[in-house]
């Protein structure tokens, strides 16, 4: 659990990087229309949620930065019986103001007016420019009227490349619970089940454990399905001889695990899964090997497509030399994307890969990414030998990178093929 002292220690490290005489507004997150009078489970405002830990809708804070003094100023709904009733108690305003260190806390219904007041002597406004033009139409009017205004998310989220020690702690524990859900659908039974009976057991796990919500729509790929990367119809049945790709993690305290693994549907690799899952999974633990402070992620995902390509070459996938299957691109029909990405309070964190320079950011203490090597071989390639046809498998860690070099904070997952099939086989005896 986080504490409100860091939320107020964000904050101020956000304020230092305000001009005088200006203000910044960040807005709360919608509910979102699901079908009709229906809506989606309520997510807060990534930004918003990192500066206050405050997780109820309609609400707004603000700085106001004068003479160079700051004053935080947080809006929440109004305590309502009649409303309470029907959506849930609300912390209201003078519980807010005893949780929340902050300078001051109103209603949200005199936010603009309120804000009328803060812009009289300012000359600077900061707002997401990313919020729909219907939210913040007369922030926008202040800010044309000034014609000096900024978007604050760049600033917000340059500040989430270094993950704090209770952040790594709350990671951690997405990823063990993640662990045990991905460890429970590998010891199944799987012949003659469907994807989505796999899916509904990781999202119990998820649950039962305190997870509070998928990171993501999971992924369960079946066969040929793994070869769609984004697949997620979860609708097909599991076939005995096939491998079935699961991408799935949680969220808790809303930060995010996100984790790969490719598994086999009777606990046994055949030996061309076997030769392609070893070249992933090789490929992986090298570039992990080079994660490191002040290392390029462009070199890592370099690295990766020299390797991936060495290997395809070697299995007889791709043919010529190395050099110009690199220079034509041959080895991106099979490894389309990127070798990967941050991830924190949200699974693709909105944290830059280039500074205000566009030069790239060189990896950190504290800085948290993915690397998730991958094979697609699409079932219809008769340019690929037919053993290997209509097998995608990717392998996908959560790793932090330290002083020492980096830590596989989602080490304790089974991933070679010895400790799948070992896990499956226990649960058989």
């Amino acid at each position: 659990m986080i504490e409100e002292g860091e939320y107020k220690k964000r904050r101020d490290t956000f304020s230092k990087v305000l001009q005088d005489n200006s203000v910044a507004v960040l807005l709360s997150a919608e509910f979102q229309t699901r079908s009709n009078d229906t809506e989606y489970p309520y997510r807060q405002n990534s930004n918003f949620y990192y500066l206050t830990g405050f997780k109820e809708d309609n609400a707004f804070l603000v700085f106001v930065k004068v003479k160079k003094k700051l004053r935080t100023i947080l809006f929440v709904q109004e305590k309502d019986e009649k409303m309470e009733l029907w959506n849930g108690k609300r912390l209201g305003e003078q519980k807010a103001k005893e949780l929340f260190m902050v300078d001051e806390v109103y209603s949200s219904k005199e936010f603009k007016t309120k804000f009328e007041e803060f812009v009289k002597d300012i000359k600077f406004i900061f707002y997401d420019f990313a919020e729909k033009y219907e939210k913040v139409k007369f922030i926008y009017t202040y800010a044309k009227q000034l014609s000096a205004y900024e978007n604050l998310a760049p600033l917000i989220n340059k500040m989430r490349l270094i993950k704090s020690s209770t952040e790594i702690d709350c990671i951690q524990k997405a990823i063990d619970i993640t662990q045990q859900a991905h460890h429970q659908v590998i010891c199944l039974n799987k012949i003659g089940k469907m994807e989505y009976q796999l899916q509904a057991e990781i999202e119990y796990i998820f649950k039962s454990k305190g997870a509070y919500s998928d990171a993501y729509i999971s992924i369960v790929a079946c066969g040929n399905s793994a070869n769609t990367l984004h697949y997620i119809s979860n609708d097909k049945s599991l076939e005995e001889n096939e491998l079935i790709l699961i991408d799935a993690g949680c969220e808790y305290q809303y930060y995010a695990s996100d984790i790969t693994r490719t598994i086999p549907v009777s606990g046994k690799f055949s030996e061309p899964q076997k030769e392609l899952y070893e070249m992933v999974l090789d490929v992986q633990l090298q570039i992990m090997q080079l994660i490191a402070p002040k290392i390029k992620r462009s070199y890592l995902q370099k690295r990766s497509e020299e390797l991936l390509c060495m290997g395809l070459v070697r299995l007889g996938i791709l043919k010529g030399s190395m050099r110009k299957l690199l220079k034509e691109k041959k080895h991106k029909k099979y490894y389309p994307h990127g070798i990967g990405h941050w991830m924190g309070l949200d699974v693709h964190d909105q944290a830059p890969y280039k500074d205000e320079k566009g030069k790239e950011i060189l990896l950190q203490v504290g800085m948290l990414l993915t690397i998730e090597p991958a094979i697609y071989i699409d079932k219809d390639d008769e340019t690929v030998p037919e053993k290997y046809r209509g097998i995608g498998i990717r392998i996908e860690d959560d790793i932090l990178v330290t002083q020492e070099g980096h830590k596989n904070l989602s080490q304790g997952i089974a991933k070679t093929i010895a400790q799948i099939e070992k896990l499956f086989d226990y649960e058989r005896d």
